[in-house]
């Protein structure tokens, strides 16, 4: 059960105006839409693209924890900080994160930029969760479509799930374009069991990545898996 309202958080560096979903042991907020210079200073250790969240043009939500505590009190990280970073400035209540703009050449259509999770807490569909949320907040924004590049076969299946497909296009190397309407519920379904051209777009995506890119033996079994193949990986 979700329950909406606005808020205003007094934050260790700012004031920051929001809007938050309680989800269970969580909640989902929107920091700042794109423009409001809203950032997040996520621990580099366990976030990937951290650095990208400090960069205030694009708007972010997260998936934080309900009571301000830790994302994750027993995370123990392999390396340190330099004696220069403070770990109390970090925003550790942050269990995932997304950033997200308008798209330059369409102004009905909002990309997602960067999507991570803590490292602690992935494998938990916590991602694609982040993402339907944010997806419903662009559709009340105004937003008919919403687009996202992914690079690995991973985000790609899993994106899928939550209503995106593939465009037919990229935007760099083994960068494959996925969209989906914002206004409608996403259709969570296995496109390797579909037939004629979602089935064939879908496949087509997946071997993309592996003309285009090297892939790791893990991304490589599960990209055979998706296409009905025996892999050769050990």
């Amino acid at each position: 059960m979700l329950g909406a309202g606005v808020t205003y958080i007094v934050a260790r560096r700012r004031v920051a105006f929001i809007r938050t979903r309680r989800i269970a042991a969580m909640e989902y907020a929107v920091v700042g839409e794109p423009g409001d210079g809203a950032t997040l200073r996520l621990d580099y250790r366990g976030f990937a693209y951290a650095g990208k969240f400090v960069v205030g043009a694009p708007g972010k939500a997260v998936l934080r924890t309900a009571d301000g505590g830790p994302a994750v009190p027993e995370w123990d990280p392999d390396e340190g900080l330099p004696p220069t970073v403070d770990p109390a400035a970090f925003d550790d209540d942050v269990i995932a994160a997304v950033s997200f703009s308008p798209d330059r050449t369409d102004p009905d259509r909002c990309r997602l930029r960067y999507v991570t999770v803590h490292a602690a807490r992935r494998g938990g569909g916590l991602g694609p969760r982040l993402i339907d949320h944010t997806v419903a907040h662009l559709a009340d924004a105004g937003y008919d479509r919403v687009r996202i590049a992914v690079n690995n076969p991973f985000a790609y299946a899993a994106l899928y799930k939550c209503g995106f497909a593939y465009t037919g296009e990229r935007t760099g190397l083994a960068e494959l374009e996925l969209e989906r309407p914002a206004a409608e519920p996403a259709v969570a379904s296995d496109p390797a069991a579909a037939t004629g051209p979602d089935r064939e777009r879908y496949r087509d995506g997946l071997q993309t990545f592996r003309d285009e890119r090297d892939l790791s033996p893990e991304e490589e079994r599960f990209v055979a898996e998706r296409l009905g193949e025996e892999s050769e990986s050990p």
